[in-house]
C-alpha cells in the first residue's frame, strides 16, 4: 500500500507530526513498536496543560486524535527501509508499504544498569527538570554529572555527588540508600547519568549524516527536521537527546509542516 508519509515511531514527536499531517489531509501511517522511552515513569512534567499526566495516557489521547482525522497507526516493527525511485519502501514485520516521505521519531534508549532498572523513572532518574520537584527538600544523590549537582541544589540543600554507583538499597518499595565504593549514602532519590543510544540504525542505513554532541554522535537535522537524505526527516530524541516530551512534540510538528511543504514541491534550499 502507498502512503504519502510513513512515520516510524509513535511517541510524542511521531504522533504530533501525524496529527498535523492528517489534518492537512495527507495519507499517513504511523508504525510504533510500543516501547516509549518514558514508559517506566508514572507521570510526565513540564507539558503545558498536561503536567502530571501519565505518558502512556498522553499517547493514548494522541493516537485517538490521529485516528480521528483518518491516520492509520499499527503496532509493528520496521525491518528495513530502502530508497525506491522517488520514494521509499518500508518493510514491516507483517507487510511492506511505500512512502513518498519518511519521518523517523524512533527516540533513544537509556542504557541503565540492570541493578537500577526497576527504579528507573521513579526514584532513580536522569532528568532534573522531569523529576527534581517531586524530591524537593529530600536527600538526593547525583551520579557523575557536575552540572546536575548545581541543578539539583535548586530543589534540595541535601545533595551528594558520587562518581560511581555500586548498588542501591530499597525498603518498602522506595529507595533508602546509594552504595558508592565503601560509602553508604542515605538517599530518597538518585540522579543517574546513563549513557544513551539513539534508535537510528535505519536512518544510518539510508545514509543520514551524524554530528558529535555531548551525548555522542546523533543524526544531524536542520531546524525543520530535514536530514542529509532528501525526503527523510527526524524529530525528537533520535536526533536531539535533550528534548523533553513537549519539545519532542514541537519538533514533530515542525517536521510535519516541512514535510507537507515538501510534498507540495515548495521546499526552500536548506540553510
Amino acid at each position: 500500500m502507498n502512503y504519502e508519509v510513513v512515520i516510524i515511531g509513535g511517541g510524542a514527536a511521531g504522533l504530533s507530526a501525524a496529527l498535523m499531517l492528517t489534518r492537512a489531509r495527507r495519507s499517513v501511517l504511523v508504525v510504533d513498536g510500543g516501547e516509549p522511552r518514558n514508559k517506566p515513569a508514572e507521570h510526565m512534567h513540564n507539558y503545558l496543560s498536561r503536567d502530571g499526566l501519565s505518558p502512556l495516557e498522553l499517547l493514548e489521547h494522541g493516537r485517538a486524535e490521529v485516528e480521528g482525522y483518518g491516520g492509520e497507526i499499527v503496532n509493528d516493527d520496521v525491518r528495513a527501509v530502502s530508497r525506491d525511485g522517488d520514494g521509499f519502501t518500508v518493510e514491516l514485520a507483517g507487510r511492506t508499504v511505500r512512502a513518498q516521505r519518511l519521518l523517523f521519531a524512533t527516540g533513544m534508549v537509556d542504557e541503565v544498569p540492570e541493578n537500577l532498572r526497576d527504579r528507573w523513572g521513579r526514584d532513580v532518574f536522569g532528568c532534573p527538570y522531569c523529576h527534581g520537584y517531586e524530591f524537593r527538600d529530600q536527600k538526593i544523590v547525583v551520579h557523575g554529572d557536575d552540572m546536575k549537582v548545581a541543578l539539583l541544589r535548586q530543589w534540595s540543600d541535601d545533595v551528594t555527588h558520587v562518581e560511581s554507583v555500586d548498588g542501591i538499597e530499597v525498603e518498602d518499595d522506595r529507595l533508602v540508600a546509594v552504595l558508592s565504593g565503601s560509602r553508604r549514602i542515605p538517599a530518597d532519590a538518585l540522579v543517574y547519568s546513563a549513557a544513551v543510544k539513539p534508535r537510528d540504525e535505519l536512518l544510518l542505513a539510508l545514509g543520514a549524516e551524524t554530528e558529535e554532541g555531548v551525548a555522542g554522535p546523533f543524526v544531524r537535522t536542520d531546524a525543520k527536521g530535514r536530514t542529509s537524505v532528501p525526503g527523510v526527516y527526524a524529530a525528537g530524541n533520535v536526533t536531539d537527546p535533550t528534548a523533553i516530551v513537549i519539545v519532542a512534540a514541537a519538533q514533530g510538528a515542525q517536521a510535519a509542516g516541512m514535510i507537507n511543504t515538501d510534498l507540495l514541491g515548495l521546499v526552500p534550499v536548506a540553510g
